[in-house]
C-alpha cells in the first residue's frame, strides 16, 4: 500500500499539470467599420460647420466695414454738397449794399444748414468792382458783408459764428472790364472757416 501512495501523488501532479483548464482571456473590443465611418463623418461635419461659421463671421465683418466706408463716403459727399451751398455767392447792384430779393433765396438756403450745424463758423467777404477808390470800395465791401450777416442773424444764426471782411476791389473773380464783369465782381463770398463735417438739416 505504501508503494501506491507515491504513484498516486505523481499521477495527481501529472493530471494537474496537463489537464487543467486554461484561464480565459478577453480580447479588447474592436470598433467595426460602420462606427469608424460615423465618427469620421461627425468630425468632418464639425469641421465644415466651424469653417462655415468662420466664413459667415468674416463676411459679416466685411459687410460691416463696407457699410461704414459707404457711410463715411456718403457723409463726405453730403458735407461737400452742403459746403457748396454755403459757398454760393450773393451779388449786389452798383454802389449798393442791400441784399436783393432774388439773392435772399441764396441766403435762405444757407440758414437751415447753419442752424443744423451749430459748431460751424463762416466768413463773409464783401467785394466790389474796380470803379471807385480803394478806400471807398473797402468800406462798401464791409457794408455788403455786414448786410449778409445781418440777414442770417435775423433768421436765427448766432452773430458770433459769422466773421466779416472786405476785399474791396482787390480780388475780382472776373478780370474783365465790362458791365458783366463788374456785375460778377460785386458780391459776397462765403466759406466755412473750420474743417467741419456738415450734417444734413
Amino acid at each position: 500500500m505504501r508503494r501506491f501512495i507515491p504513484v498516486l501523488i505523481l499521477a495527481a501532479v501529472a493530471i494537474a499539470a496537463c489537464g487543467g483548464k486554461k484561464p480565459e482571456t478577453t480580447a479588447a473590443p474592436q470598433p467595426n467599420a460602420d462606427s469608424l465611418a460615423a465618427v469620421q463623418r461627425a468630425h468632418d461635419d464639425s469641421m465644415r460647420a466651424a469653417a462655415a461659421a468662420a466664413a459667415a463671421l468674416a463676411e459679416e465683418e466685411r459687410l460691416a466695414q463696407q457699410r461704414r466706408a459707404d457711410s463715411l463716403a456718403a457723409l463726405g459727399r453730403t458735407s461737400e454738397m452742403l459746403r457748396q451751398t454755403i459757398a454760393e455767392m450773393v451779388h449786389f447792384d452798383f454802389d449798393k449794399s442791400v441784399v436783393r430779393k432774388h439773392d435772399a433765396g441764396t441766403l435762405d438756403r444757407k440758414i437751415p444748414i447753419l442752424l443744423a450745424n451749430p459748431d460751424a463758423r463762416i466768413q463773409v467777404a464783401g467785394n466790389c468792382d474796380e470803379r471807385g477808390s480803394d478806400e471807398y470800395n473797402l468800406a462798401l465791401g464791409n457794408r455788403r458783408a455786414s448786410a449778409a450777416k445781418q440777414y442770417l442773424v435775423a433768421h436765427g444764426v448766432e452773430a458770433d459764428r459769422i466773421a466779416t471782411t472786405s476785399n474791396g476791389e482787390e480780388r475780382p473773380i472776373d478780370p474783365g472790364h465790362t458791365e458783366e464783369a463788374w456785375a460778377n465782381n460785386r458780391n459776397d463770398q462765403f466759406r466755412v472757416e473750420a474743417d467741419t463735417d456738415l450734417r444734413q438739416p
